[in-house]
């Protein structure tokens, strides 16, 4: 016998969504855009277009980028593509997320809108969660939690503005570290494959060491040398323990 859950419409589950944002993750995210506001705010950038950018750029660090660009009064084809080169990192997420929360009779209009609250917040949560949510209404799950996170961050953002004097600048800077640390534990916690923690071991000792031969590069080279560090180290202990189980059977 189905539940009553399982038998609800697409309007449930798009409430459902929206319920996430009394969240942790999301609570983490809005003390991230506190911060963001208070460095909005001492760059020079307007309330206006600091609204504007929380909704349509997005993605945190892809928004600092912008207003680091701004200040440094970078040409704009080159704010555009150090915003782009940031937002590449959100395409394997997307890659992850979208056969999860598509079904044959799924709109590629819809997953193109969708796509867009794809981040770091947004796709931990769901992917944490999407199991429990029939497949034909997961967009709606996804779509109601991407909108109103978004939509509450550029409220933050906007009645925020104001405010943001009256916060240490120490403060400040420190809010934006808790989404970071956020995603880290929750990967590492919903993490399943033994390549994952090895990754994430072997970039988090790489990093410190790449910052200080090639900051520049730091994060590129600990992806591409880690990754293939963390690939290698899986299959070697795969065929170690394979290797262990034959002489075992034998």
């Amino acid at each position: 016998m189905q539940s009553p859950a399982t038998q609800a419409g697409g309007s449930y589950w798009f409430i459902q969504g929206m319920r996430g944002i009394v969240s942790l993750p999301a609570f983490i995210l809005f003390c991230s855009f506190v911060g963001f506001t208070g460095f909005a705010a001492e760059s020079g950038i307007g309330r206006a277009e600091a609204v504007f950018m929380t909704g349509s750029v997005w993605a945190l660090p892809a928004m600092v980028l912008l207003v680091t660009s701004a200040l440094g009064n970078v040409a704009l084809p080159a704010a555009f593509l150090t915003v782009t080169l940031s937002s590449i990192r959100l395409m394997p997420m997307v890659a992850a997320l979208i056969p999860e929360i598509r079904t044959s009779k799924t709109r590629t209009i819809a997953l193109l809108a969708v796509s867009h609250f794809v981040a770091v917040t947004a796709w931990v949560f769901t992917m944490e969660r999407i199991q429990k949510v029939p497949p034909e209404h997961r967009l709606k799950f996804f779509a109601g939690f991407g909108i109103t996170l978004t939509s509450c961050n550029m409220m933050i953002v906007g009645v925020g503005y104001s405010l943001v004097d009256a916060l240490p600048p120490l403060a400040a800077g420190t809010l934006f570290f808790l989404t970071p640390i956020y995603f880290v534990t929750s990967i590492w916690a919903s993490a399943r494959d033994m390549a994952v923690y090895l990754a994430m071991i072997v970039g988090l000792v790489l990093a410190p060491l790449f910052h200080q031969v090639a900051p520049e590069f730091d994060i590129l080279y600990t992806g591409i040398i880690g990754g293939t560090i963390a690939f290698g180290l899986e299959r070697l202990i795969r065929a170690r323990k394979a290797k262990s189980a034959g002489r075992a059977k034998s």
